[in-house]
């Protein structure tokens, strides 16, 4: 039980980083060169990461799942 607790906690971080990395990529691809790019109601880098922060965050959830995952063959 506390293994499979320890996995979960173990994705959440995972998706948490890559999430804070993806906004911080965006936010700088943002304020760089997508100046006018518009998305959910803001503009620039605060758009671009807004998407960076839920594609790092979906990034990383599948890939700490799928790292957790891999060493559990039975």
């Amino acid at each position: 039980m506390l293994k499979a607790f320890l996995r979960i906690v173990f994705m959440i971080i995972i998706a948490l980083v890559s999430g804070v990395l993806g906004l911080l990529i965006g936010m700088l691809i943002g304020g760089n060169y997508a100046e006018q790019f518009m998305f959910n109601g803001v503009r620039g880098y605060e758009a671009t990461g807004q998407i960076g922060l839920i594609a790092g965050a979906l990034l990383g959830l599948f890939l700490g799942s799928w790292a957790l995952l891999k060493g559990r063959k039975q």
